[in-house]
Parts: C-alpha cells; structure tokens; sequence
C-alpha cells in the first residue's frame, strides 16, 4: 500500500482538484482543461496526457449519468445515434494512432495541432452558442426526422474522432450540436444524453490509448484523488458563480491555450 502511494504526484492531484471544481463550476469537459494542462504545464507527451484524459473523463463522467438516469433526463435514443457514429469512429482512430505510432514525433504534432483547433473551436461554441442556436438552427426547422436521425450519427462520427485524438470535443461542441438537432428537447435531457455518450465513448478511447501504450497509470490515480473532491466542491458552488461572466472568461483561456497549441 505504501509503495502505491509513492507514485502519487501532490502536483497532479492538485491539479485535478483545481480542474474538477472548474468543471463542476462551467460543465464544460474536462478534457477542455485538463489535457492542455498536462502538455503545456507539464511536459507530459501529448498521446499519454490524451489516453490517461480520457479513462479519467470515463471514471467521473460514470456517477454524472447514474443520477441524470435516475432523475430521468436521458434520451438513450440520442444516446445510441450518437454512438453507432461514434464507436467506430474511435475505433478506426485508435487502429491509425496505432499503424503510425502515437509516441511518434509526427504524430505528436498532429495531436498537439488537433488539441489546439478543437480548444479553439469550443471557446467559438461557448462564446458563440446563442448565435449558432438562433441560425443554424432555424435551417433544421423543417428536416426531416430520418435527416436528423442521420445527422445525429454523423455528430457521432465528428465526435468519436475528436475526442480519440484530442480527448476534447464531447462536452461544449457536442451540447451545443444536440441543442441545434433537438431544439423541442428540455436542455437537461441534451446535457444528460450527451454525458452518457461521452462515458462508453471516453471508456472506449481510453481502453484503445492503454492498448496503444499511452496510458500512465499513477498520473489518472493522482488526478482522480483530487478530480472527484474537486467536481463536488465546484457544483455546489456553481449557482453562485454569474454565467455572464464565468464563460467568456473560460472561452478566452480555451482560445488562448488552443492558439498556443497550435502556433
């Protein structure tokens, strides 16, 4: 027991306490803030920050969709049209990370590249998510539901490629992409939909990144002892914290993180 203990980073575990709270606060994933912090602050390979992200993502995601299940606020048929998309779209990911190596020097620059587009790109959807809902949405008003059917798997497919890479993309992309397809759904039902997908999704990227080899095991163990503390700290603070404010704070440091990644 004590040598288990040994390879427990303080660092880590502080800076899953930190993230998780900010993750209770916004609802934004973790893998938004979490990922750039272990690359950038760090030093930690972009692929191991990515496949450790994701089971880490997994595990706290898990007890989110119990109690959205219990309270009733999943749709599981959006559930499962997301995942016929997103299951094996990760696969096939997983299967390329794996055929050009993931610890490559190559590889890592297309990661890192990813990471910071889809950084970039949730800071646009969190800044600019009224606007996206009230245009875009108004061109689905008449789709059909086959087509919006078919629209939700191929999210699905966008997502399970995202979030295999860079571990980002489930959270804010994936709400705001649901809220524009569903408009006539409580927004409780889209957020506890999109949570229950990005659990087997997580659980599944991360299984392929451990197969890959780019899983640490004490660095999830050190996030976690602070992450899950840290989610139940931020939540029940969060209607305390003015959204007006709190999220283009978080837009700019996302914009700000992902510029880096990638220039």
């Amino acid at each position: 027991m004590g040598s288990w203990f040994s390879h427990i980073n303080p660092l880590y575990s502080l800076s899953g306490l930190v993230i998780g709270a900010l993750v209770g606060f916004t609802g934004v994933g973790g893998g938004s803030l979490m990922t750039p912090l272990l690359v950038l602050l760090f030093g930690i390979h972009p692929a191991t920050a990515v496949g450790t992200d994701l089971l880490y993502a997994g595990i706290t995601k898990i007890s989110g969709s119990i109690v959205h299940n219990i309270n009733g606020a999943i749709d599981w048929r959006i559930t499962r049209r997301l995942a016929m998309g997103s299951a094996p779209a990760a696969a096939l990911t997983l299967l390329a990370l794996a055929h050009f190596g993931a610890d490559s020097a190559s590889m890592r620059a297309v990661i890192t590249t990813l990471l910071g587009f889809a950084l970039i790109l949730t800071a646009i959807t969190l800044i600019f998510r009224s606007w996206i809902l009230r245009h875009v949405g108004v061109l689905l008003n008449d789709a059909s539901v086959g087509r919006i059917q078919g629209l939700t798997v191929a999210l699905g497919v966008v997502l399970g490629v995202l979030v295999s890479i860079s571990s980002v993309g489930a959270g804010a992309i994936g709400v705001t992409a649901l809220l524009t397809l569903y408009p006539k759904l409580p927004t409780v039902k889209i957020v506890g939909s999109d949570i229950a997908h990005a659990v087997p999704l997580t659980l599944i990227a991360g299984a392929g990144h451990w197969w890959i080899g780019s899983v640490d095991w004490s660095l999830l163990a050190s996030l976690l002892i602070g992450s899950i503390p840290g989610i139940a700290i931020g939540s029940h603070f969060a209607s305390k914290v003015p959204d007006g404010v709190l999220r283009p704070v978080l837009a700019g440091t996302l914009a700000l993180v992902g510029g880096r990644l990638v220039f």
